[in-house]
């Protein structure tokens, strides 16, 4: 996520309503991540708008179908959760 200094080239002010549930957490995510109320609020609008992008949901569940379906060349059983340690190796 950008740091809030990204959003302050152009700023608008808005007014929304919560229900006080909605605001505790808002709240709490918040004072837990350091930052302001405001933040919290743009962050989870970033997020909330890149998953409804068309299209994204069916990108994921897509790639959650092919996952485990094919093997390594070499045998190993672990690729996708050890991918990390398989590329770091590979560009040793």
């Amino acid at each position: 996520m950008p740091p809030c200094s990204a959003y302050t080239l152009a700023m608008f002010r808005t007014q929304i309503q919560l229900t006080e549930e909605q605001l505790s957490k808002l709240r709490r995510a918040a004072h837990a991540q350091g930052v302001s109320l405001a933040e919290i609020v743009r962050r989870c609008i970033d997020r909330a708008v890149e998953e409804e992008i068309p299209g994204r949901r069916d990108d994921y569940a897509r790639a959650d179908r092919v996952v485990g379906l094919f093997q390594d060349r070499e045998g190993a059983p672990d690729v996708s959760a050890r991918h990390d340690d398989y590329l770091e190796q590979a560009i040793e």
